[in-house]
């Protein structure tokens, strides 16, 4: 079965007639489920059961739920969401072209897929698929509903099967794909039929477009592509083809320049020195090339060397307009060649990462308003001069700033926030949500202790059989962190086993790991700060930059990089972007594993022991 295909259109119908969905950038897909099984099949009924193993075995560990509605076909999209309205495409495509199920399978634990569902075909048997859009919509959500599953896109929920959400005000949902980097927006009439393989005007797709300048370098006359390059320092750095877009005239001038002026340089191919500049429509930039380019217009005033990587960067990743930034290139960590708008990009790229757990608790900022290193001071209340967009909490008389969108991420950046620091709880919860032991070597060059002692605490953990997490603290240590249940336990109960704890590790290694506060009595031993683990205190953020010269991150971790060639400069802004590319975030089922956690059993024995049972 081969999917209903959209048609592209330059602007979103509007009237009553039209029902609205984000439209998200990954593999179509068609999910055939019945009682022989589950089969997942692409566009062109290819099938990627394999492929994508965590969506089948999310699948099966809802079975039991969904068996009354068998056997069912839902229409929708594989994707790797970066909020709730934003796909990377880059990551689905590279576990498409993967073949190795070892390969796979960790690809799939470290950057996990969703499938969004957007349409019913079958239900219980029955053929849906001639029935009304709306109606379909409506049979839907009733079946998500009753089996429990998402009925509007999460981007963090531990299912992988989710159902789109539909709008009916297409200003709404345009604005917000915008907001967030979206791929563009769906219009579809609320009395469309699904057709298979058919392309119709009662679907239509609203691309988000960036657009980006480059120079136009080459052309390629056995096929009319043009090559269009930007500069990365002195060299040129080719980012895309393209010839879509372009009038027959436009098209004719430009060969006939290449042609007689370029060079050739074989097999059909001219290039001319940097000197001609156009505007190129596109979705998305995978960090190579510019994602379905198209030729908007000729930027013949723009001088080459304009054309910059920065700028790029930029253009495809663009500021929300309700955030003024002031002085885009004002030097930030001037020591490794970093400025606003460098940091501003890393804040985009890590706010999928951050807000989850910045969202909903009081931040206490660390401002470095002239960059690093410099004057700096702490900040709890909201300025004055906030915008209305920054939420705020009051407690103790403090009007706390509420970090929970990339609007008051990015807002925070531009007035040089480097320190994002969190309490160990949010404002709907007077219990701490989370232990975190703080391992705080003497200096850097101690950072080996901290290693010892994270790997010590892991062992006590899993004996435990508590799920633990650990990151750097983008300074000299390491900080390992237990989640907690919502709402269940006290400081008083966390007291009991962080002093437990960081009491046999001292009783075992006395020469290496000390609970002294006052840093002249400790020595050359780790202190294991457990009293910081209290109402009032905060930890810095997971991905909080630090204000410190290298420009390091506090950085979560698998736990199997934790060995004797981890150094904390490995961390740094730069280095940190590439990684959650690569291996996605270590701390994405923090709140998961927190729900499950049975802290309770481990504080009951506790409490024997302390009684002398």
């Amino acid at each position: 079965m081969k999917p209903m295909l959209l048609m592209d259109a330059e602007e979103l119908p509007v009237g009553k007639d039209w029902l609205y969905e984000t439209k998200y950038d990954g593999f179509r897909a068609i999910l055939q489920w019945n009682n022989e099984g589950i089969q997942l099949y692409s566009r062109n009924e290819k099938l990627l059961n394999e492929i994508f193993p965590e969506i089948i075995e999310n699948c099966r560990r809802i079975e039991h739920l969904i068996k009354p509605f068998l056997p069912i076909t839902f229409d929708g999209e594989v994707v790797n969401l970066q909020n709730d309205f934003s796909s990377e495409f880059s990551i689905v495509q590279t576990r498409g072209r993967m073949r190795k199920k070892e390969v796979i399978s960790q690809h799939s634990r470290g950057l996990p897929c969703q499938y969004i569902v957007f349409d019913l075909l079958l239900l219980k048997g029955k053929d849906v698929s001639g029935t009304a859009l709306e109606k379909r919509k409506v049979q839907l959500k009733n079946c998500f509903e009753q089996i429990g599953l998402p009925t509007a896109v999460s981007y963090r929920h531990e299912c992988l099967i989710q159902l789109i959400e539909t709008f009916t005000d297409e200003k709404e949902l345009w604005n917000t794909v915008q907001l967030n980097n979206g791929e563009g927006a769906v219009a579809k009439r609320r009395e469309s039929f699904w057709s298979p393989e058919k392309r119709t005007n009662q679907w239509l797709k609203v691309k988000n477009w960036r657009l980006v300048t480059v120079i136009i370098t080459k052309y390629e006359q056995v096929n009319g592509f043009f090559t269009g390059a930007i500069y990365r320092g002195d060299q040129l750095f080719e980012i895309t083809t393209f010839k879509h877009g372009m009038s027959d005239k436009e098209m004719k001038t430009l060969s006939e320049l290449f042609l007689a002026n370029g060079h050739h340089i074989g097999d059909s191919v001219y290039e001319i020195e940097p000197s001609i500049c156009a505007n190129i429509n596109c979705i998305s930039f995978d960090g190579k090339h510019l994602r379905e380019p198209r030729f908007h217009s000729f930027r013949f005033e723009v001088n080459p060397e304009e054309c910059q990587w920065r700028q790029l960067l930029r253009q495809v990743n663009p500021i929300p307009e309700r955030v003024q930034i002031t002085h885009p290139n004002k030097p930030v960590w001037p020591k490794v060649g970093m400025v606003k708008d460098d940091y501003l990009l890393y804040l985009q790229s890590a706010a999928p990462f951050m807000l989850p757990f910045l969202k909903g608790r009081h931040l206490t900022l660390i401002r470095y308003p002239h960059g690093v290193p410099g004057e700096k001071f702490y900040q709890k209340s909201v300025p004055d001069y906030a915008p209305d967009f920054v939420k705020t909490s009051r407690d103790e008389d403090i009007d706390y700033i509420v970090c929970n969108d990339i609007t008051t991420l990015l807002w925070l950046g531009n007035q040089l926030a480097i320190e994002y620091h969190i309490p160990f709880r949010t404002i709907d919860t007077r219990m701490p949500t989370e232990i975190v032991f703080d391992l705080d070597p003497p200096s850097v060059e101690d950072f080996t202790l901290s290693v010892e002692a994270a790997i010590r605490l892991k062992i006590i953990f899993d004996q435990f059989q508590l799920a633990s997490f650990v990151k750097t603290s983008g300074g000299k240590g390491l900080q390992v962190y237990i989640p907690l249940p919502f709402n269940t336990f006290t400081y008083d109960d966390t007291r009991i086993f962080t002093k437990f704890i960081a009491d046999f590790l001292c009783d075992q290694e006395p020469q290496w790991f000390t609970t002294e506060r006052l840093k002249k009595n400790r020595g050359n031993r780790l202190y294991l700060d457990y009293v910081q683990h209290h109402e009032g205190k905060t930890i810095v953020a997971p991905y909080s930059p630090r204000g410190n010269e290298l420009a390091t991150v506090a950085t979560p971790l698998n736990w199997d990089e934790v060995g004797a060639s981890l150094r904390p400069e490995q961390f740094t802004i730069n280095t940190v972007v590439e990684r959650m590319k690569t291996i996605g975030d270590p701390f994405r089922d923090f709140r998961q594993a927190g729900e499950k956690q049975d802290f309770a059993v481990v504080l009951e024995q506790l409490k024997d022991v302390l009684r002398g049972k």
